[in-house]
């Protein structure tokens, strides 16, 4: 045994405040997707993540089997209490869990309208397994959307927000817009090609376009991570822009990193995908 040493091995820094983005989704006990996927993808891009409940699910890397929702007052307490006690610097959006969730959600979005609202509307698991009856899909446009910055539907959701099946991306972008949001980000997933091009368009159209190499595999909780990425960019600060280009890379590498958590699709690594450590 060596000489006793009072001597600390490891030296601590106090870290300056992280930016806070409180996210408000279901929970997933996979933790691919959901409330589970936003926390670790902003803490992975340096910001704390706070966490509101808005639905519980029975899912696994599979698909989604059943969803109950968080009663409007458990939810707008949980989310009340976050911004009452932390300096919140954006909000995340994604699985709502019912009409009256959506309204309540409203009523608090409202009172506090200066924040970045990031919105991942999720109609569906990726197998397909519905997560929004036709009520709280109809309180995610009328409550929810006009107090988004930007909205993230990937293109099935897209067609599926605008009524429209067979509609172009673009026009479901402005149909979209036109119920309030300031952004829309239309993802290209589902599209064909050899890339996947993601389109930010605003109320004088198209803003930017962005292709990725189109990666193989089916990927649990994509579209969690990038909404979730983008909300944590924004509160660090970044230009729209410049967090929406971001947001996409730091998806498309944890994608690249994917690994099988389980006997389903892969799992993004998101911590692995951060370029700025």
């Amino acid at each position: 045994m060596g000489r006793h040493s009072t001597e600390t091995p490891f030296r601590f820094r106090v870290a300056a405040r992280l930016p806070v983005v409180l996210s408000i989704a279901a929970s997933d006990p996979t933790g691919g997707a959901g409330l589970q996927a936003d926390t670790v993808a902003i803490a992975a891009l340096g910001c704390h993540p706070a966490s509101a409940v808005s639905a519980l699910t029975e899912q696994d890397t599979h698909g989604v089997y059943a969803l109950r929702a968080v009663e409007p007052p458990w939810l707008e307490a949980q989310v009340r209490r976050v911004l009452a006690d932390m300096p919140v610097s954006a909000i995340k959006l994604g699985v709502l869990g019912s009409a009256e969730n959506a309204a309540c959600l409203a009523r608090i979005l409202d009172a506090h309208a200066a924040l970045p609202v990031i919105t991942d509307p999720v109609l569906a698991s990726g197998r397909g397994d519905p997560l929004a009856d036709e009520p709280t899909r109809e309180a995610l446009c009328r409550e929810i959307l006009p107090r988004t910055w930007v909205a993230t539907p990937n293109s099935r959701e897209a067609r599926s927000l605008a009524g429209e099946a067979g509609a172009s991306l673009e026009a479901c972008a402005a149909k979209i817009l036109a119920f309030g949001c300031r952004y829309v980000l239309l993802t290209g997933t589902h599209e064909p090609g050899e890339q996947v091009v993601n389109t930010l368009y605003g109320a004088n159209g198209k803003i930017r376009a962005d292709a990725w190499p189109r990666l193989k595999g089916e990927y649990h909780g994509s579209g969690c991570t990038l909404a979730a990425a983008l909300a944590a960019y924004l509160a660090r600060g970044l230009a729209l822009p410049e967090a929406v280009h971001a947001a996409q890379a730091y998806t498309w590498r944890a994608l690249a990193a994917g690994y099988a958590a389980g006997r389903g699709q892969l799992i993004p690594h998101r911590f692995a995908a951060v370029a700025d450590r």
